[in-house]
C-alpha cells in the first residue's frame, strides 16, 4: 500500500504571500494598454483604478512616490499603457498591478463618444441657455426619477423632509445602469410630463464609473429631457461628474443632495424670515402703538366742553344738510334740464323721423333727377338735330340732288381744274341719279 505524502496546511496569509513570491518571481516588469475606470484618490495620495479593455479588467495601484514623478492626470476613459508588476495584494487576496510609469495613449472609445455626442447636440442647440426653464419657487409635488433601492433616492428624500416637509415626492422607479437603463428613464420622463401632476422633476443617481452612468451619456435620454414638459434637474454622480444628461437639464447640480436642495425651498431659511418679519411686524405695531397713545394725549390736552363742540356739531350739520339740500336740488335741476335736452334730440333723431326725411329727400331727389335727365335729353335731341342738318348740307348727294355732277378722269380722279385735261379726253360724270360717258371737244379756263 503506498503512502499517500502529506498535503501540508497553511493560513490564509501564508498563502497570499507564496502566490504574491510566485506571481512576482515569474514575471518580470511588463507593458499593458488599456483604458482607465473608477478612479480614486484617497487622502494618502495614492491613486487606485482599473485598467480595462473589452472582455477583462484589472485592478491597479500607483503610489504617492511614483505618481508624484507622472505628468498626467488619470481620468476615467483615458487609453493609457503602463510599466507594471503584477504581484498579489495579501490583505485582500486581489491580483492587481503595481505601477511603475503611466503615458496616454489617446482617448478612450467612451470618452470619445462623449464628446462627439456632446459636440452634435451642442450644435442643434439642444443645450441653449435660452431653451432652460426655471424651477417653481413653491413646488407641491416633485417627481424623483432614480433606483427604488439606491442611496440618491434615500439622500433625497432625507434631504427634501428636513428643507420643506410639505413637499409631496413620486418615485418613479427605474434602472440607473445597464443596457435597459436608458429606455426606462425616457419611458419615466415621458410618463411624468403625460401625467403633470408634479411640478418639477429630479433625475438622480449616485456616483460611478464611466460605465455605470453611461446611461446618462445616451441621446435618447438627453432629448427626452428636452420634450419633457415639465423642469428637469439632474444629480447624477460626483461634483466631478459630467453627463450629456446635465448638459440637457433645466438645473445640473453637482449631487442628488444638491439636487434635492436645487428643488425646495429652505424651511429653516423661511422660518427665520418668518420670525424676522414678525420682529419686525411687532416693532411696527409697538411705534403705532406709542404714536397712537401720543396723539390721544394731545387730542385730550385740546379736549374741550362737550356741549359746545355738540353746538358746534349741530350748526355744522345744520350747514351741512342746508348745503345738501341745496346741491340735491341744483343737481336735481341739471337732471330735468338734461333729460329734457335728451327728449328733445330723441324726437329730432326719431327713426320714423329721420326716415321722413330721407323719403322727402329722396322724392326731391328723384324730381331733380328727373328734370336734369329730361333737359339733357332736350339738349342731346336739339344737338342731333342741328348736326343732322350739318351732315345734310355737307352730304355730296345732296348737292348732286340741286343739279350738280362730280366728274372723274379715265384713272378716277376728280376734275377740278378744266386745265388738267385735254380735248378729246374721256370723263364719267356722276349725276344724283346715274352716270354719264362724255369726251371733252375743248374747254376754256372761265
Amino acid at each position: 500500500m503506498a503512502v499517500e505524502a502529506e498535503i501540508p496546511v497553511l493560513s490564509v496569509s501564508e498563502l497570499n504571500r507564496s502566490v504574491r513570491e510566485i506571481l512576482e518571481g515569474n514575471f518580470p516588469l511588463l507593458q499593458v494598454t488599456g483604458e482607465i475606470s473608477n478612479f480614486v484618490q484617497p487622502a494618502s495620495g495614492h491613486w487606485y483604478f482599473s485598467l480595462k479593455d473589452d472582455r477583462a479588467q484589472v485592478r491597479c495601484a500607483m503610489f504617492r512616490t511614483r505618481n508624484a514623478q507622472c505628468g498626467l492626470r488619470p481620468k476615467d476613459g483615458l487609453q493609457v499603457q503602463v510599466l507594471a508588476q503584477p504581484t498579489l495584494y495579501e490583505g485582500r487576496g486581489d491580483f492587481q498591478l503595481l505601477i511603475e510609469s503611466l503615458t496616454p495613449v489617446g482617448a478612450g472609445d467612451l470618452q470619445a463618444r462623449f464628446a462627439a455626442l456632446k459636440e452634435k447636440l451642442a450644435a442643434e442647440g439642444l443645450f441653449a441657455a435660452e431653451l432652460k426653464r426655471p424651477l417653481p419657487a413653491w413646488p407641491r409635488r416633485v417627481a424623483v426619477i432614480s433606483s427604488a433601492s439606491g442611496a440618491a433616492l434615500h439622500d433625497i428624500r432625507v434631504t427634501l423632509a428636513r428643507r420643506w416637509p410639505l413637499l409631496e415626492i413620486v418615485v418613479y422607479p427605474v434602472l440607473v445602469q445597464g443596457e435597459q437603463a436608458a429606455a426606462q428613464i425616457c419611458a419615466a420622463l415621458q410618463r411624468a410630463g403625460q401625467r403633470r401632476r408634479e411640478d418639477l422633476v429630479i433625475l438622480a443617481r449616485g456616483g460611478g464609473s464611466a460605465e455605470d452612468l453611461w446611461c446618462f451619456n445616451e441621446e435618447s435620454v438627453a432629448r427626452a429631457i428636452r420634450a419633457c414638459p415639465l423642469p428637469v434637474v439632474t444629480g447624477i454622480g460626483h461634483e466631478i461628474d459630467f453627463t450629456i444628461a446635465d448638459f440637457a437639464a433645466d438645473l445640473r447640480a453637482p449631487t442628488p443632495t444638491a439636487a434635492a436642495e436645487a428643488a425646495s425651498p429652505d424651511g429653516s431659511e423661511i422660518l427665520q424670515r418668518t420670525e424676522k418679519l414678525q420682529q419686525q411686524l411687532r416693532r411696527s405695531m409697538e411705534r403705532r402703538l406709542h404714536e397712537a397713545m401720543q396723539r390721544l394725549d394731545h387730542l385730550r390736552l385740546r379736549l374741550r366742553d362737550p356741549r359746545q363742540a355738540l353746538d358746534h356739531e349741530q350748526r355744522h350739520l345744520a350747514a351741512l344738510q342746508q348745503g345738501l339740500h341745496q346741491a340735491i336740488q341744483r343737481r336735481l335741476w341739471e337732471a330735468r334740464e338734461r333729460l329734457q335736452n335728451l327728449e328733445r334730440r330723441h324726437r329730432s333723431h326719431h327713426p320714423e323721423r329721420q326716415l321722413k326725411e330721407a323719403q322727402r329727400h329722396l322724392s326731391a331727389q328723384s324730381l331733380a333727377l328727373e328734370r336734369a335727365m329730361r333737359a339733357r335729353l332736350d339738349q342731346a335731341r336739339q344737338r342731333f338735330l342741328q348736326l343732322q342738318q350739318a351732315l345734310q348740307l355737307l352730304n355730296p348727294e345732296a348737292v348732286l340732288e340741286r343739279g350738280f355732277a362730280i366728274l372723274r378722269d379715265s384713272s378716277g380722279r376728280i376734275v377740278r381744274d378744266s386745265q388738267a385735261v385735254a380735248p378729246g379726253a374721256d370723263l364719267q360724270a356722276t349725276l344724283a341719279h346715274g352716270r354719264l360717258s362724255l369726251r371733252v371737244e375743248g374747254r376754256s379756263p372761265e
